[in-house]
């Protein structure tokens, strides 16, 4: 998993304390417990997403760029770029522990939700 964040979506290794991993990239930080499991994506098709309510989402500069960089190094995306019904263009795809990404333009709004609180 930690290869994921690092090779695909350019997080870098900020520290390790055990088994416990922190990457950070520009102003987002995951921590993240690597658990050994040397099982494929595939072959964890039952546990392929975790069962509701989670989606990690990246705003980034240049949505193109980001998405040419995962394809080119193979990892398959859940839908390519699209522009969706509330204004912003994303693209989508599933990290190695079945958490759903979102990785979209910028919100307009200052808060970076596609929203007003």
């Amino acid at each position: 998993m930690i290869d994921f964040y690092t090779n695909f979506l350019g997080f870098k290794l900020i520290k390790r304390d055990g088994d416990y991993t922190y990457l950070g990239r520009d102003n987002i930080f995951i921590g993240a417990i690597e658990n050994g499991s040397s099982e494929s994506l595939k072959e964890r098709e039952s546990y392929l997403r975790p069962k509701k309510g989670v989606e990690i989402v990246l705003e980034v500069d240049d949505l193109q760029k980001e998405r040419d960089i995962i394809v080119r190094k193979g990892w398959e995306l859940e839908a390519d770029i699209e522009t969706q019904s509330w204004g912003l263009t994303d693209f989508r795809l599933v990290d190695p522990d079945g958490y759903y990404i979102r990785i979209t333009t910028h919100s307009p709004n200052k808060d970076g939700l596609g929203f007003s609180v």
